[in-house]
């Protein structure tokens, strides 16, 4: 009898297969018992038939609690009352193991608790549902990316300098050495543009930030293209057709998963390019008109980001930010040096910021001078200098944020459940 999946049990119509995975849940109606069974790929309803009251499979039935393992082989029915329009009907159950008191019941739960248990409530339905959504999302990057020509590069996870800024590194001891947690890969993808065109590199960053907002995440996953010879429009260009291709492919692949979410999807479904661009100076002049109380030259926080994203029915370019407030390595505006060429994607629905970018310096004397006004060791950031001394090029580039973006569409109310284990001010368990 043939193994298969949940999620490909409607190639197996009429056939006799077997299932492996967890009771989900169970039920008993007269002469009937139904079991669902869940295997990480779907969910499909079991069906067990008998006359007998004392029908040996009723009694293991019985004996089955939530979340035991099992074995179960029977024949596949389309029926279209059945979750996913497919039932089982059983033919043999063997039990893996019996689980006893399983702590997540259907009863409510706080938030402390279910973070306790996280490594168990990944199982749930709609836990379930939203990491769906996040793979797709991280397959709809990839191929985005690598149907465009661009490189995958891996970037370094220790490094000898800050990218972000000094303030929120995470320090480690390299032998003899500080080194820190990547705060970002953008300094070594300027590199490997140099030597590649066009490059991304997608994976874990650290910011040491004791922000206990449902926005900040203390170890997050960015995706981060840097391309030569880009401008800021073109990066803003790329970034726009990013999150279309995203959005349009987890509609068209996780539809049921919305369903389970109970996310309304007509909001992201009206979505069109191109999207609002305004330059901060228009923002906060916005902004004020909305009862605002941001000082001129202030960064946004999460109230002007989400007051500003409530504005448009889809996502808003944000450019020309005071450059005191940016870092170092961003390219000035030529008519106005005190602005910096960056652009911050702000998702609507008031989620906030789920790109941030622009374009870099390419000066040499200027980016030495600007390692000088940080006061960033000089000795670090050597090798990114080498790259303004042999064969500078403006270029330009973004970071996404998986997690910001995946709350963005599945509209949930915190960042922790975007991500199997969240890392939280206060949190490291599990």
């Amino acid at each position: 009898m043939k193994w298969v999946y949940i999620e490909d049990i409607g190639q197996y119509n009429g056939q006799e297969v077997e299932i492996r995975g967890w009771v989900y849940n169970k039920r008993s109606s007269g002469k009937v018992r139904f079991l669902l069974v869940r295997d990480g790929t779907g969910i499909i309803q079991g069906t067990i038939f008998s006359q007998d009251k004392d029908f040996p499979l009723f009694r293991v039935f019985d004996e089955l609690t939530q979340e035991s393992s099992l074995i179960v082989r029977g024949q596949v029915r389309a029926d279209k009352r059945a979750p996913g329009g497919y039932e089982l009907e059983v033919k043999e159950i063997e039990v893996i193991q019996i689980a006893r008191d399983y702590p997540i019941t259907p009863k409510e739960h706080s938030v402390a608790f279910l973070m306790e248990h996280r490594h168990l409530w990944l199982r749930s339905q709609k836990q379930h549902a939203v990491l769906q959504v996040r793979a797709e999302t991280i397959r709809a990057i990839r191929d985005f990316f690598n149907d465009r020509g661009f490189r995958l590069m891996d970037t370094p996870i220790l490094t000898p300098s800050a990218c972000e800024g000094t303030t929120t590194l995470f320090e480690t001891s390299y032998f003899d050495q500080k080194a820190y947690l990547s705060q970002s890969g953008q300094l070594y993808n300027e590199a490997t543009a140099a030597a590649f065109g066009k490059v991304y590199c997608f994976g874990p960053t650290f910011r040491a930030e004791k922000s206990k907002t449902r926005r900040h995440l203390i170890e997050f996953w960015m995706v981060e293209p840097e391309v030569a010879f880009a401008t800021l429009q073109d990066i803003i260009e790329l970034g726009q057709d990013l999150v279309m291709f995203i959005l349009e492919r987890v509609l068209e692949k996780r539809r049921a998963d919305f369903d389970i979410l109970e996310r309304d999807t007509a909001p992201l479904e009206r979505i069109k390019k191109p999207f609002p661009q305004l330059t901060y100076d228009e923002a906060v002049r916005l902004l004020k008109e909305k009862g605002s109380e941001l000082v001129y030259g202030d960064d946004f926080g999460a109230p002007e980001e989400t007051m500003l994203s409530e504005i448009y029915d889809r996502p808003v370019c944000v450019t020309h930010f005071p450059a005191k407030i940016k870092a170092f390595y961003m390219q000035p505006d030529k008519d106005r040096p005190d602005l910096a060429l960056g652009v911050d994607f702000l998702a609507s629905e008031g989620f906030g910021e789920i790109i941030g970018g622009g374009q870099r310096i390419h000066d040499l004397d200027l980016l030495e001078q600007r390692i000088k006004e940080f006061n960033l060791p000089a000795d670090a950031y050597k090798w990114y200098v080498d790259l303004r001394r042999y064969g500078t090029f403006p270029h330009s580039g973004f970071g996404l944020g998986l997690e910001r973006t995946v709350a963005w569409l599945c509209k949930l109310p915190h960042i922790r459940e975007t991500i199997p284990f969240p890392r939280l001010l206060y949190r490291i368990y599990p």
